[in-house]
């Protein structure tokens, strides 16, 4: 496979994110949010590209030493070929210079896929939130990593 690239999300990358994340999510993200995130003083966007092609992005927020996985998501087609990893990877890198203390996450209860990827980069359940998703509405895992 070519040399995918993680950089910041740009406002003209939206329209190929929102793509990824309609595949991806039964409650997606609007276009004002992304917007918000990329705007945001405390918060990390990045999308893996590959060519001239957008596969995968991340948001995360960080307010003095947490931060929060908030959406992450990679197309259907480049799934289990490691680029949520290398999206990961890139903003774990990124907070250990900041000198980010945790991360946090929450992922649907039926969501095991996710659950097992997160254990391996050394995420664990930390709690649930009753309720937390819509449509279907279901419960959230919390999961946290030190750094």
């Amino acid at each position: 496979m070519p040399e995918i690239l993680i950089r910041e999300m740009q406002v003209s990358d939206i329209p190929d994110v929102l793509q990824i994340e309609h595949m991806s999510f039964t409650t997606p993200w609007s276009k004002d949010a992304f917007l918000n995130e990329i705007h945001k003083l405390y918060s990390f966007t990045k999308v893996a590209v590959l060519g001239d092609n957008i596969i995968g992005y991340i948001c995360i927020n960080h307010i003095m030493d947490e931060g929060h996985i908030l959406n992450l998501a990679v197309h259907p087609d480049f799934r289990r070929q490691g680029i949520a990893t290398k999206l990961v990877e890139d903003v774990l890198n990124g907070f250990k210079e900041i000198d980010c203390r945790h991360l946090y996450l929450e992922v649907r209860v039926s969501n095991l896929e996710a659950k097992k990827f997160y254990e391996r980069l050394g995420f664990r359940v930390m709690g649930t939130k009753k309720d937390y998703y819509t449509y279907p509405i279901e419960d959230a895992v919390i999961m946290m990593r030190g750094l």
